[in-house]
């Protein structure tokens, strides 16, 4: 049975992530991802009414009209975890497929709230709901397994596709954390026990590959939000962090410190409302008793304008807007069009980094400034990242042993160093490792 992996998009750029894997006739489809930076969005963004042709057009969602091409019938839309460039293209592609979509269950719970909010398409497609460590049977050829990982978001597995001729496993986006903050360590002993099962192909992200050693532990991170809020007990200015919304574990990090220092943790942004109520709901995290959480625009100022009358030093917000993105809680206090008013003193911390394009870069330098001017005191890259680095990579291989690798997950210079380093360990260019682009497809031997 002749295997084919076609890259539909994230091969030429960091988001919009989808691939298909043909085994015979049966396609099984990984990923539908949005590009969050091409049409401007952030995790607020509004695009439930635009049609899919048009996001194809704007290079915002993965180019799937290539899929017609291909031969064969697709099974299975198989999603690894819950960000956006990985399940945010679902509502607007999904129902083009008579298959079922399999996620872990928090990835399923934002899967189904991405559904519920899309106003364009009806999607009916069958959600199967698959935990860390389980199958599930695809047809009589195709067996789909799950295993524990860790990333910058909960409930994070690499997908296995057992086929007759081997493994194929897809591991964007990973993350080797063998201490992390929720949850349990990545699942070694059943990935070495993959690889002498024999692996056909690895698709694996190439994010970080440029970066030496291991990718820090997420306890790291703590330790440095721990050290940075706690030295700030009885100061009486203000103390306002900044988070990916969909990193629940940096998120219980920050409110547990809000609360050891006396401050009460309040969550404010509709995706972090929506990030953290989904995994409270599935019991996936404990939060502090005193953190709330508040989404809607209007409660949220009145929110701010309570903090104001009470006192900036009884309370630690914790708001969206690390990227600068318009409408994001953090810049618009930033412009001052929110009753909470930033004062000399007062501690804006960013624990996140910038997501690597000149219109974040931008934006954040712009709210940065913005801050400055009115006498906040700025704390940078309070954040470890969530993706591996060179040795990371170096284990996985050396775990798996794959015949194949294809990176993916990242432009020309990302995929193209994991090829240099895939050489480095023993792999040749169009032989046993393969460059794509979006739109092209090999054949394995």
């Amino acid at each position: 049975m002749d295997t084919e992996i076609v890259a539909v998009g994230g091969y030429n750029e960091v988001g919009r992530n989808m691939t298909a894997v043909r085994c015979g006739k049966e396609i099984v489809i990984f990923d539908m991802g949005i590009r969050l930076d091409q049409i401007m969005i952030h995790e607020d963004a509004e695009i439930e009414n635009m049609h899919s042709l048009d996001l194809i057009e704007m290079k915002a969602i993965p180019d799937d009209t290539m899929m017609n091409t291909v031969e064969g019938s697709v099974k299975a839309i198989v999603c690894t975890h819950g960000h956006l460039d990985h399940i945010g293209a679902i509502p607007k592609l999904a129902h083009r497929y008579n298959a079922p979509i399999i996620g872990t269950p928090y990835t399923v719970e934002l899967i189904k709230q991405q559904i519920q909010g899309e106003q364009k398409f009806g999607v009916t497609n069958k959600i199967q709901v698959l935990k860390a460590g389980n199958r599930y049977r695809i047809s009589p050829n195709l067996t789909l397994e799950f295993v524990k990982m860790q990333h910058s978001i909960i409930d994070t597995v690499m997908a296995v596709l057992h086929t007759k001729d081997g493994a194929v496993v897809y591991a964007n986006d990973f993350k080797l954390d063998r201490t992390p903050v929720i949850g349990e360590p990545p699942d070694f002993a059943r990935l070495r026990q993959i690889g002498k099962e024999g692996v056909l192909a690895l698709i694996v992200e190439s994010t970080n590959i440029e970066k030496k050693g291991r990718c820090p532990s997420e306890r790291i991170a703590r330790d440095l939000v721990r050290d940075t809020i706690t030295s700030y007990e009885d100061d009486k200015n203000a103390i306002i962090v900044s988070t990916f919304s969909s990193h629940i574990s940096r998120i219980k990090t920050i409110a547990e410190c809000a609360h050891e220092i006396g401050r009460k943790p309040v969550l404010l942004g509709r995706s972090m409302e929506r990030y953290s109520t989904a995994a409270e709901q599935l019991k996936l995290v404990a939060f502090p008793q005193s953190l709330s959480v508040f989404g809607n625009r209007r409660t949220v100022d009145r929110t701010l304008r309570h903090m104001m009358k009470t006192g900036k030093d009884k309370f630690l917000p914790i708001v969206t807007g690390h990227q600068g993105e318009s409408g994001a809680i953090l810049t618009r206090i930033a412009h001052g069009d929110t009753p909470y008013k930033v004062e000399k003193g007062d501690k804006i911390l960013f624990s996140a980094k910038v997501i690597p394009n000149p219109m974040n870069f931008g934006q954040r330098h712009l709210v940065e400034t913005l801050l400055k001017m009115k006498g906040a005191r700025i704390f940078d890259e309070i954040h470890v990242s969530g993706h591996a680095y060179r040795e990371d990579h170096y284990e996985l291989l050396h775990l798996l042993n794959p015949q194949h690798i294809i990176p993916s997950h990242g432009n020309i210079d990302m995929t193209g160093e994991y090829m240099r380093f895939a050489e480095e360990c023993g792999y040749t260019l169009n032989n046993d490792v393969h460059l794509l682009r979006n739109g092209q497809r090999v054949l394995l031997k």
